[in-house]
C-alpha cells in the first residue's frame, strides 16, 4: 500500500488515498457508529465519497469552492470530507458551539458556497440560526439556489438528519436529496476531476478559536494532513488490526488529523461517538473492542471517575492520544494503570502545523510519555527561541517553540499580514507557546507566552504550579492564571475543582504549594469551581478564566 511513498512522504490526494485503501482492504470496517448501527467497509466508504462528490457537483460545487460542515461526529461528516477531497472542494469545518454571529462571520469570511448541517446540540437548535442568516429560504421555499447580499457566496444549504425517522425542516434540501441529485453524473466525471488535483492543493480550512481578534481560516493541504496523519499513526504503531474510538470533535485537528488521517493512512477502523459522554465512549470501546482512544485530559478524568467505570470491559485498549490541553502526569498514570493504555502517547502542535510537531511514541519509557510531549515529528524541524530577540536558545532554557516543515499551513485565508506575523521569512512557524527541550530532544510545554505570569519581575509558569497541585489528593483539576495587581503587576490565582467529598480550604492548599515551591509561586487567590469554560474541542479557555479572575479581585485590597 505504501509503495508510492517518495522520500518519506505520501505524494497523493486524500481522495486517491481513500480509493487505494479501499482496493487493499475492501471488506474491512472503515467507519462504525454503535448508537446509529452504522457499519461501513472501506469500499463502501469510497463509494459513498463518490456519491457525495456527485451530489455536490450537482449543486454547482467546483474545484476550490468551499463546503462548510456544521455537525457533531456524524458519519456524514466524514462522507462530506472525502466527497470534497474527490473533486478538489475545500471543507470548511464549523465549531459545533457557534451561534449566529460566529457562523455568519465564518461563512462570509470563508466564501462558503454550500453549508451542510445537523439538527444541533443540546445547547442550540441550528435551523433557526440558519434561517435567521438566510431568510430567503422561507421566502423562496427552498434552501437551494440562494442569493443573499449578506452572504453573497452561499448558494445552497443541506440538512443532515440523524436517521430516516427524523423530519427534515420545511424548505430544506435533505442530505439524501443532495445525493439523489447527482445520481445521473457518471463516475468518470469524478475520476477526471480527481486526475487534475495536486496533493499541495488546499483541502481544509479550520478556524482558530480566536482568543484575540477574529478567528482566522487556517488553510491546510492534502499533503499537510495526510502525511502528518501517517506519522502520527506510525508513532502509535497503528495497523489495520486497530480500532480507534473517536469522540474528539471532527471539526478540530484532533478529530480530523490525529484521528481520521492517522486511521486512513493505516486502514484503522474509526468508531465514532457523535457527542462525548463517558458512558457512550465506554460502551463503544467494549462493543467494538477498540484498541485506541483519543481524548483531552478532562475526557479521561470523567471516564476514570464514572461510577460505572468498573462495569465496562476496556481490556482491548492499547494506545491512544491525550492532547488538546496540558496533560496532568497523575491522570496519565491512572490511564495507564486503570484503563490499560500502556502505549498511550502525547502529541503537541497547533492547527497551523496540521497539527502535530512533536510526539511521544509507544517505545518511549513511560516516564517520558507522562512528563514530556516527545521529540520532533519526522521531517519537522523544531527549536526554542528567545521571545524577545528571536535568538535560538540551548537545551534547558525556556523560550518560544517554533517549527518548520511539510506540515506548515499554506497561510490564513485572506489574511496575509496575520500570516506574516506567525511565519517568519525563514519559514519558521511561531507557536506562541513556551517550551523547554532536554539534551535528548524531548520537549516540555510550560505554558503560553501570554499565560506567563510576571509577579514583581519574576516569571511564573502556570503549568509548573498546576502540575504540583494535581498531585494533591483532594484536587481533581486545576487551572492557574494571572490576575492584575497594583503592587506586583500580577498575582497568581488558582481555579480548583475538588474531588467529591474533599473539604480542603483555600489556606490549606496554599500551604501545600508553599511547602513545595518558592514563595512567589504560592497562589494569592484560590477559587473553588465546579468546572472550567471550554470550547467544543475540550480546550480550557484560559482567557475567560483570566477575565473571571480580574472581575473577582477588581477593587479588592491587593495582597502584600
Amino acid at each position: 500500500m505504501y509503495s508510492i511513498m517518495k522520500d518519506g512522504f505520501l505524494p497523493i490526494t486524500v481522495g486517491d488515498w481513500l480509493h487505494r485503501v479501499a482496493e487493499f482492504y475492501p471488506d474491512k470496517d472503515a467507519v462504525v457508529n454503535v448508537d446509529r448501527g452504522v457499519r461501513m467497509s472501506w469500499s463502501d466508504l469510497d463509494r459513498r465519497a463518490v456519491e457525495v462528490a456527485k451530489g455536490l457537483r450537482a449543486l454547482g460545487v467546483e474545484k476550490g469552492d468551499k463546503v462548510a460542515i456544521w455537525a457533531t461526529n456524524y458519519p456524514e461528516w466524514l462522507y462530506t470530507l472525502f466527497g470534497c477531497a474527490k473533486i478538489g472542494a475545500i471543507l470548511v469545518t464549523v465549531n459545533t458551539n457557534y451561534k449566529v454571529f460566529e457562523l455568519e462571520y465564518l461563512l462570509r469570511q470563508s466564501d462558503t458556497k454550500v453549508l451542510c448541517y445537523v439538527k444541533g446540540t443540546k445547547d442550540a437548535d441550528y435551523t433557526p440560526i440558519v434561517k435567521q442568516l438566510m431568510p430567503e429560504i422561507d421566502e423562496t421555499g427552498s434552501s437551494l439556489h440562494l442569493h443573499s447580499d449578506r452572504l453573497p457566496f452561499l448558494e445552497s444549504i443541506v440538512y443532515i438528519p440523524y436517521d430516516a425517522s427524523e423530519a427534515v425542516p420545511e424548505s430544506m434540501c435533505s442530505w439524501q436529496s443532495m445525493i439523489d441529485g447527482g445520481a445521473d453524473t457518471p463516475d468518470a466525471v469524478i475520476d477526471e476531476i480527481g486526475a487534475t488535483l495536486d496533493p499541495h492543493d488546499v483541502i481544509n480550512m479550520q478556524y482558530t478559536s480566536g482568543t484575540t481578534g477574529f478567528p482566522k481560516g487556517v488553510m491546510l493541504t492534502h499533503y499537510n494532513i495526510l502525511n502528518n496523519g501517517y506519522y502520527i499513526g506510525e508513532n502509535m504503531r497503528f495497523s489495520p488490526a486497530d480500532r480507534l474510538c473517536v469522540t474528539v470533535p471532527l471539526f478540530h485537528c484532533f478529530g480530523l488529523v490525529l484521528a481520521t488521517m492517522a486511521s486512513l493512512t493505516h486502514a484503522t477502523t474509526l468508531v465514532l461517538v457523535d457527542v462525548y459522554s463517558p458512558t457512550k465512549v465506554m460502551k463503544s470501546i467494549e462493543a467494538e473492542r477498540c484498541t485506541a482512544f483519543h481524548g483531552v485530559p478532562t475526557m479521561y478524568i470523567f471516564i476514570l471517575d464514572h461510577p460505572d467505570f468498573e462495569k465496562y470491559d476496556l481490556s482491548s485498549l492499547r494506545t491512544g492520544i491525550m492532547a488538546g490541553s496540558p496533560c496532568p502526569i497523575n491522570v496519565m498514570q491512572k490511564v495507564v494503570e486503570r484503563m490499560g493504555m500502556r502505549e498511550i502517547t502525547i502529541t503537541y502542535g497547533q492547527t497551523e502545523a496540521s497539527p502535530a510537531t512533536t510526539m511521544t511514541n509507544t517505545g518511549d519509557p513511560l516516564e517520558l510519555r507522562v512528563s514530556t510531549v516527545g521529540r520532533s515529528m519526522p521531517f519537522v524541524e523544531t527549536k526554542i527561541v528567545d521571545p524577545e530577540t528571536g535568538e535560538e536558545l540551548p537545551d534547558g532554557q525556556t523560550g518560544e517553540f517554533c517549527s518548520r516543515g511539510y506540515n506548515t499551513m499554506r497561510g490564513y485565508y485572506k489574511m496575509e499580514e496575520a500570516t506574516k506575523a506567525v511565519i517568519d521569512e525563514d519559514n519558521w512557524l511561531h507557536s506562541g507557546d513556551l517550551a523547554v527541550r532536554d539534551p535528548n530532544g524531548y520537549y516540555r510545554i510550560t505554558g503560553r507566552i501570554k499565560d506567563m505570569i510576571i509577579r514583581g519581575g519574576e516569571n511564573i509558569y502556570p503549568r509548573e504550579i498546576e502540575e504540583l497541585m494535581y498531585t494533591h489528593a483532594a484536587v481533581q483539576d486545576v487551572q492557574v492564571v494571572g490576575v492584575p495587581s497594583k503592587k506586583f503587576g500580577e498575582e497568581v490565582m488558582a481555579f480548583v475543582i475538588l474531588n467529591e467529598g474533599a473539604n480542603e480550604t483555600e489556606e490549606s492548599l496554599k500551604e501545600f504549594v508553599r511547602q513545595n515551591m518558592s514563595r512567589h509561586k504560592v497562589p494569592s487567590y484560590i477559587r473553588f469551581v465546579e468546572g472550567f469554560p471550554m470550547n467544543a474541542a475540550g480546550k480550557i479557555l484560559k482567557y475567560k478564566l483570566r477575565a473571571m479572575a480580574d472581575e473577582m479581585v477588581n477593587g479588592a485590597e491587593q495582597h502584600v
